[in-house]
């Protein structure tokens, strides 16, 4: 079986575009993959369509190791996110023609299945008007459509210091939260790499009282040492890393023993099996595996082949339940959270099928998040 070529498709949003590509292969096989790029949709595409005539055209898709290889390294510049999320879309399609040809879910060749469910946590559902009333209320439909566990980033435009009157505020939104989804409910406290340690040990210790499930990025992502300060001074978990586009270069990030949580998003980070050698590594150091998965239903649909098969797997993020829900008809056998959790697909393959009529209604869009600008969360810009 050799790859004949690749098929792009990107689907619109007004905060965000998806990108989709369908791998084809000359014995008709298809497989898909997926990424969420935020401003660097046409960056990609341009990759891909290089990377087609380089790389892709005429692999075999059973060697996924060897395309990944040549991916990242043959054209000898450093792979960053563009290259990485290239990878990654490409990669997880050729898992989908494997699990197709052979019969068998991504997860029956990454080890078997270690669980039978997968936790989600809800984000993008604080779309609303930034009130304690509001929160209030947005949080118990999170709770009331069955989910046990829910994020969220309180701090308005907050950038490096947050002042008096900004802090009572964002503790008022989070008392609010937690009293509308009560004392059981997993809580993730999101900081967006916003603050100096200082700050941030300052507001965690703040909303402490409301028993964050973990502290998710609270210094910029570049300096580990800073996020070494906060992780020794704040008692709870520190979660980090959907910015990091390779897995060697958590290595610096295992030896601090500053994250408690790594959150590699699979379509950024060269797709499935580097995310399960990476999260084998999280292993040795005792770190648990929480994905970012902000795309649509073939990420989450990756990320849970991952989840099946990896024993320190520990929550999936999951916005299509609240933030453009309407996507999620592109993609047929979309992953549903039930009950707060997603069961484990045994279909072959990633378990989902690209629908290309549907897409066709969700064009690619000017799409912008700028998280520093007012009213960033409703995710509506104008």
């Amino acid at each position: 079986m050799r790859i004949t070529g690749i098929s792009t498709h990107v689907v619109g949003t007004p905060w965000r575009n998806l990108t989709y590509v369908l791998v084809h292969t000359d014995e008709g096989l298809t497989g898909v993959g997926e990424t969420r790029m935020l401003g660097h949709t046409d960056a990609l595409v341009g990759y891909l369509r290089e990377a087609e005539a380089n790389h892709i055209a005429g692999s075999d898709p059973f060697a996924v190791e060897d395309l990944v290889r040549r991916m990242k390294y043959g054209d000898y510049g450093r792979a960053g996110e563009i290259v990485m999320s290239g990878i990654a879309v490409v990669e997880m399609a050729c898992w989908d023609i494997k699990g197709k040809a052979l019969g068998v879910p991504v997860w029956q060749l990454l080890g078997g299945r270690v669980t039978d469910r997968v936790k989600a946590y809800a984000n993008g559902w604080y779309t609303t008007e930034r009130t304690p009333e509001a929160y209030h209320k947005a949080a118990q439909e999170v709770v009331a459509r069955g989910y046990r566990a829910l994020k969220i980033d309180p701090f308005g435009t907050g950038h490096f210091e947050l002042d008096h009157e900004q802090s009572r505020y964002a503790v008022s939104l989070i008392e609010a939260v937690r009293d509308a989804i009560g004392p059981e409910t997993e809580l993730m406290l999101e900081m967006h790499g916003r603050f100096s340690p200082a700050t941030a040990v300052r507001l965690a210790r703040e909303l402490a009282p409301f028993r964050p499930a973990w502290l998710e990025e609270p210094v910029p992502p570049e300096n580990l040492k800073a996020l070494e300060k906060v992780a020794a001074k704040v008692d709870m978990p520190i979660a980090t890393g959907e910015r990091v586009h390779d897995r060697i270069e958590f290595r610096e990030l295992f030896e601090s023993q500053a994250a408690d949580i790594i959150q590699p998003d699979v379509g950024h980070i060269g797709g499935i099996l580097e995310a399960r050698k990476l999260a084998a590594t999280a292993e040795t150091h005792y770190v648990l595996v929480a994905p970012h998965n902000v795309g649509g239903s073939v990420l989450t649909a990756a990320s849970l082949q991952l989840a099946a098969c990896t024993p320190n797997f520990k929550i999936l993020e999951h916005f299509n339940d609240f933030a453009d829900a309407e996507i999620k008809k592109v993609v047929r056998g979309a992953p549903q959270v039930v009950d707060g959790y997603f069961e484990v697909s045994h279909a072959p393959g990633l378990g989902v099928e690209f629908d290309e009529a549907a897409a066709a209604e969700f064009p690619q869009q000017r799409a912008r998040f700028d998280l520093w600008a007012d009213g960033w969360e409703k995710r509506a810009p104008k």
